[in-house]
């Protein structure tokens, strides 16, 4: 199987591309400066641009695993999330973590696939 990268970063290619499956990279919050539920929301919103340039949408993603560095902010995070997907919301693992760097307190992996 052939494997296509894009949208390099300089630690990253924020999508990699193999058969009918698509990996974005993990995604943090433009500001983290943010509460829980606005940076959710800003990296969702990232997520959905990066797999437009692969001509995909949200209901593509099948699986995300979500790091954040306060499991009691969840609740905040879950109301956006569920916003954002509504009945097409794909399986998820969240799990707590000591840091993600800059103060961010999410970060998101994706795996979207090709119907």
């Amino acid at each position: 199987m052939a494997i296509k990268r894009s949208i390099r970063t300089p630690i990253q290619n924020r999508i990699v591309e193999t058969g009918n499956l698509v990996f974005v990279g993990g995604v943090i919050a433009d500001d983290t400066t943010q509460p829980m539920g606005p940076q959710t929301r800003n990296i969702l919103s990232k997520i959905e641009g990066y797999l437009g340039e692969v001509g995909l949408d949200r209901k593509a993603i099948v699986a995300a695993q979500i790091f954040v560095t306060d499991l009691s902010q969840k609740k905040e995070m879950d109301v956006a999330w569920t916003g954002f997907f509504g009945d097409d919301m794909p399986t998820r693992a969240t799990v707590g973590v000591a840091d993600l760097g800059g103060g961010a307190m999410i970060e998101v992996v994706v795996t979207a696939a090709r119907a």
